[in-house]
């Protein structure tokens, strides 16, 4: 019965341990929509084709050394990505809801296909950057979906 047992608790931590290995990939999808009035903005999702290493572009610091990452900063571009063209959010007239429900129906498109594709929405994250002072009309609204699904 020992015997057994023991075998049980070195599966159940093998499983335990493989799952923690990193078992899923993950995939952002930005949506950035203009808030600049008289469609002067762009609006537009982004997709990455392409993956980078963040320790290719990390520096550690010390305070008694510096081992600074020496890569060029263009080497972090992405070239590789998927562009979807989006309606800004105001026109001449103001806001236009009828561009906020296409860039819905945009945007719910493009999470349907991901799941069709074993995607699963994990997190969304948003923002607004905007000066906000008198007569300020530039501005943009920043939303990130974060997919995960088995690798």
């Amino acid at each position: 019965m020992k015997k057994h047992l023991l075998f049980l608790a070195f599966i159940v931590l093998g499983l335990h341990t493989t799952l923690a290995q990193g078992t899923h990939e993950y995939q952002i999808v930005t949506v950035i929509e203009s808030i600049v009035p008289n469609g002067l903005g762009r609006s537009r999702m982004i997709t990455t084709n392409e993956t980078r290493d963040y320790k290719e572009f990390t520096s550690t610091r010390t305070g008694e050394d510096d081992k600074r990452n020496k890569s060029d900063r263009g080497d972090i571009r992405v070239k590789g990505f998927d562009e979807t063209k989006l309606l800004n959010f105001y026109n001449l007239g103001g806001i236009r809801f009828q561009n906020i429900a296409a860039n819905d129906a945009l945007v719910s498109s493009k999470i349907n296909t991901m799941a069709s594709e074993g995607w699963e929405l994990a997190f969304v994250n948003s923002g607004v950057e905007s000066f906000g002072g008198k007569g300020d009309g530039n501005g943009i609204y920043v939303t990130r979906y974060t997919f995960k699904r088995k690798k």
